[in-house]
């Protein structure tokens, strides 16, 4: 009896032990629902992160995504490179290792007036934008290019929503900017505004989204994250031989309704699941974005 005791306490353990050595393994990623990380919720639904040890986890705003990946301690995140350089101030080793995709006139500048009016304004101007996110980095880079650095900006912080929703509730006689993104352009066109600039100009304007961790987390799980790599290239493989079924399939993780819009909106992006090109390689060494660690 003594023996067999001995030996049931030594199973025990060791499957203690084995439990434990795969929790420790395990690659926690957060997310959110956007169409652009949307390969993720299709390799989920799958079963292909399963054999990887990978759990995925999404929640709907990007600030929500960060807010759990810094507080529950996960291993990695996806954002733009906002997100990316806001988290990098803290964690000093933060990488990017997986790249999604580019906005590709999904983010846009509008204004009631024109460019040209704007560059000849001496008294200060409105400016609408979410101050947190990656509409500051876009007006910013439309600043730059634009040759207005010398102008006054009033930084009216509100929500899209909430643009949208001041928008019609009032009349602008004074030159008015909106920094925004499909498909709360379309309310603001038919009142008045127009697009100045948009991130399918000549990548003037950029926005990028990609999945971020840290370097040490890279090192420990570099199969994994090799592993995601592949099942986010057969997802997009899916996508391309069959869109409805992959709607279909990752539709419960998105905000967009028909499947009209769904193919809409991916006309405004573009993959950057291949070999990025030497015109964006630049451009993201110009926004100091740190490339060498893709996979």
């Amino acid at each position: 009896m003594t023996l067999y005791k001995t030996f049931l306490a030594l199973l025990v353990a060791v499957i203690l032990s084995g439990c434990s050595n795969k929790e420790s393994d395990r690659l926690e990623i957060m997310t959110n629902s956007w169409i652009g990380f949307s390969p993720l919720f299709y390799a989920k639904e799958q079963g292909w992160l399963e054999p990887l040890n990978i759990k995925l986890s999404n929640v709907v705003s990007l600030g929500e995504n960060i807010h759990i990946y810094q507080n529950a301690q996960k291993h990695a995140f996806t954002g733009t490179q906002h997100e990316f350089y806001q988290v990098s101030k803290m964690q000093p080793d933060l990488v990017p290792v997986i790249m999604f995709d580019r906005s590709n006139g999904g983010d846009m500048v509008m204004s009631n007036v024109t460019l040209e009016a704007l560059q000849a304004m001496q008294s200060p101007i409105d400016v609408y934008l979410e101050l947190d996110t990656v509409n500051k980095v876009v007006f910013e880079d439309f600043i730059k290019q634009n040759a207005l650095e010398d102008k006054r900006f009033n930084y009216r912080n509100k929500d899209q929503v909430k643009i949208v929703t001041t928008i019609k509730n009032q009349t602008f006689s004074e030159p008015t900017v909106i920094v925004t993104y499909i498909p709360y352009n379309f309310e603001l066109q038919q009142r008045g505004f127009n697009t100045l600039a948009s991130t399918e100009d000549n990548l003037n304007l950029l926005v990028v989204d990609a999945l971020y961790t840290p370097k040490s987390v890279l090192l420990k799980h570099r199969e994994q994250f090799v592993g995601l790599k592949q099942a986010i290239s057969r997802a997009l493989e899916a996508l391309r031989t069959d869109p409805r079924s992959y709607y279909n399939t990752v539709k419960p993780y998105l905000e967009n309704g028909s499947f009209e819009d769904f193919q809409s909106s991916l006309h405004d992006i573009e993959w950057l699941d291949n070999e990025l090109a030497p015109p964006l390689i630049e451009r993201l060494n110009r926004a100091q974005f740190p490339i060498r660690d893709l996979l």
